[in-house]
């Protein structure tokens, strides 16, 4: 089944806000919420960053169908796995079935203002797995004792859990834990605007393989994408939206060790809106917009999560539900 998801950024926006415009998403006819996880945001100026945990507890007292999730929480530095294990079993008892951890290995700028030392790769992979497996272990035992390379639990009981685990989706950008995905995530995370080569001969590939070492397929995980969208009735304002999230647009490079959302800021506000923009599907014809979207459909992507870059993000939703979503809904109808 094909998902259509609204980013309630919270990066962007205040927490009230959030709640509102999750609650217009719904209205609005959009099948999930997701909402990111910072500490920092990416810029200063107009910046927002309210926690998740509690943004969720409100969404799910606000909302009544959508599924919501994180995209994407980090469970190995600022909040041990087993704390998050706790609060997503509650999240699951309030609503259940409507509720995804996504995780990721994590940025810097989240981590580091609270002293902690930002390690290399490798052992950010090796906390992501081991983090995992804690919180599946306590999702589905009691009196649980783990003695981990970097987590530890003794004697360790979530006294209140859902009938059904928590699904979680693993978050990739590269094969390594795109395969990770594959092999132990109900569901996979990954975000649009980069080589076409990258999805259809880098991750999907990955993702199957991972998926065949554990005895599955690809349509066993609903495979979910943040799509970064700017439409907009007005071509200029769509493309003019798009500066908010420059940072988008900064390369590995340039972004490697910046930790402070001011030097973000000054990084992304010196590029061209022609590179800002071009993370982004930006449009003002819904026929045409439509179209790009597609073609991560037509790569095997199941869940499209729509995030928006502009601060109305009404007039987008209202856009959307008016232009964008009906027709995404009858080429779905059709191709089904």
């Amino acid at each position: 089944m094909l998902r259509f998801g609204y980013k309630a950024s919270v990066e962007q926006f205040g927490p009230r806000e959030l709640v509102e415009l999750a609650v217009l998403a719904e209205r609005a006819g959009f099948d999930s919420v997701f909402v990111s996880d910072h500490l920092q945001p990416w810029r200063h100026t107009g910046g927002h960053a309210p926690a998740a945990l509690p943004l969720l507890g409100a969404l799910v007292a606000s909302t009544e169908r959508v599924i919501l999730g994180t995209s994407v929480l980090t469970p190995t530095f600022r909040y041990h796995p087993a704390v998050v294990a706790q609060a997503f079993a509650t999240l699951g008892c309030l609503a259940p079935g409507r509720v995804v951890l996504g995780i990721g290995t994590g940025e810097a700028m989240n981590e580091a203002p609270l002293g902690l030392q930002w390690p290399d790769g490798k052992e950010r992979f090796a906390r992501f797995k081991e983090a995992i497996t804690l919180m599946r272990a306590l999702w589905s035992g009691e009196r649980v004792t783990i003695e981990g390379t970097h987590y530890q639990v003794d004697r360790a009981t979530i006294y209140d859990r859902p009938e059904e685990q928590v699904p979680i989706y693993v978050a990739a950008s590269g094969p390594a834990a795109t395969r990770l995905a594959g092999r132990v995530g109900d569901g996979f995370i990954t975000t649009s605007g980069k080589d076409r080569s990258l999805y259809t001969e880098t991750l999907l590939p990955a993702l199957a393989a991972g998926a065949e070492q554990a005895g599955r397929e690809l349509g066993d995980l609903d495979l979910m994408i943040e799509m970064k969208v700017s439409f907009d009735t007005d071509r200029q304002r769509a493309l003019e939206d798009t500066r908010f999230w420059g940072a988008l647009a900064l390369s590995s490079e340039e972004k490697t060790g910046v930790e402070d959302p001011m030097e973000m800021e000054r990084l992304a506000d010196a590029l061209s809106t022609e590179r800002t923009a071009s993370r982004f599907i930006v449009s003002d014809d819904p026929d045409e917009h439509v179209e790009r979207i597609w073609q991560y459909v037509d790569m095997g992507f199941t869940h499209l999560v729509f995030h928006h870059p502009g601060a109305d993000q009404r007039r987008f939703l209202h856009l959307y539900e008016k232009h964008v979503l009906p027709r995404l809904r009858d080429r779905a109808g059709r191709s089904g």
